[in-house]
């Protein structure tokens, strides 16, 4: 059982490793510079904009746990929800990675039943790249009739994300009106592991899954529209930080030009690179670059993004610190 004791320092290092690669990217004369030009009042709109966004996200997924009749505390979930997406920040794609240790969180610490607690994430994630696309879709349309749009080809990217935006649909329905097609691939993919006892099951969890969604989407579409609402306000808060930190370096932007430094910041963030280390500075230059604004300016954006990244992440790991501890 040696192994197993040495296995948190084995799971700690390349994390570390990871976490050295995303700070030592960290600009750090330009974050002197623009915390310099931060007064009073625009830090604590930033700390509060950021407060508020976090915990909106925990209070999103708290409702949904509460709608599927889950027994989880809303600081039990923000604890995790921040472990989960360091994890992700440090691994490869910074939309995903922190799922599984999210699922197995809320299965052993919070002591809910399988299926309950891959419902409640999956429903959480759905919620969060559901309406992350949608946005994404809306920002371009909006591009493609404006002025600005007219130099870069937005209808290619339009179509990529409105594919991503379908797909995402008709999983969405799919799991919720042919339960038993994914029931009966879900069979045929542990076929080989039938016999391992954490799959002799995976049936029943899955029915019960099944029906647990169906009676949530019946019974509880107040809360599913409370839930989406708590989606867009996260979303609101987002929009509110850039324009707060693109308001430090006094750009007279207008509404197609912010939506152009937007996209290209949020579709950096699906390239497979951890934190989107080198796609958010490249997407920034570009779009700085292509509006003919000062690359000082964009300097400057990029190091007050980063800052707010590593004190997240810093945050995350403690988080994650504490989790481990508990066990």
């Amino acid at each position: 059982m040696t192994w197993l004791k040495a296995l948190p320092v084995l799971l700690w290092l390349p994390a570390l490793l990871l976490i050295g690669a995303v700070l030592s990217q960290l600009p750090l004369a330009a974050i002197t510079r623009s915390i310099e030009a931060l007064s009073i009042s625009q830090w604590l709109a930033w700390i509060g904009l950021n407060l508020a966004i976090i915990l909106v996200a925990a209070q999103r997924w708290w409702m949904l746990s509460n709608l599927l009749k889950l027994p989880v505390g809303i600081g039990q979930l923000l604890m995790i929800r921040q472990a989960g997406q360091a994890v992700s920040f440090i691994t490869p794609g910074p939309q995903f990675g922190g799922e599984p240790l999210q699922i197995f969180w809320l299965y052993k610490r919070c002591h809910l039943p399988l299926h309950g607690a891959l419902l409640t994430l999956g429903l959480d994630r759905f919620y969060e790249l559901w309406i992350n696309f949608s946005i994404l879709v809306l920002a371009v349309l909006l591009l493609l009739v404006s002025p600005v749009g007219a130099v870069t080809n937005w209808r290619e990217i339009l179509l990529v994300l409105a594919g991503i935006l379908l797909a995402l649909s008709l999983f969405g329905w799919f799991i919720l009106k042919r339960p038993e097609r994914v029931l009966a691939w879900l069979n045929r993919l542990a076929r080989r592991w039938q016999h391992h006892p954490r799959l002799q099951h995976i049936e029943m969890h899955w029915q019960r899954l099944s029906s647990d969604l169906k009676a949530a989407v019946a019974s509880g579409k107040p809360a599913l529209c409370k839930a989406f609402l708590f989606s867009l306000c996260g979303w609101a808060g987002l929009l509110l930080e850039l324009w707060l930190l693109l308001g430090v370096f006094d750009l007279a932007l207008d509404m197609s030009t912010f939506l152009v430094i937007l996209v290209a910041m949020r579709l950096s963030f699906l390239l497979p690179l951890p934190g989107g280390i080198g796609s958010l500075e490249a997407a920034l230059f570009w779009a700085f670059q292509y509006l003919s604004l000062p690359a000082d300016a964009a300097i400057g954006l990029i190091a007050l993004m980063r800052l707010r990244d590593a004190i997240i992440l810093i945050g995350g790991l403690g988080c994650l610190r504490l989790l481990q501890a508990s066990r």
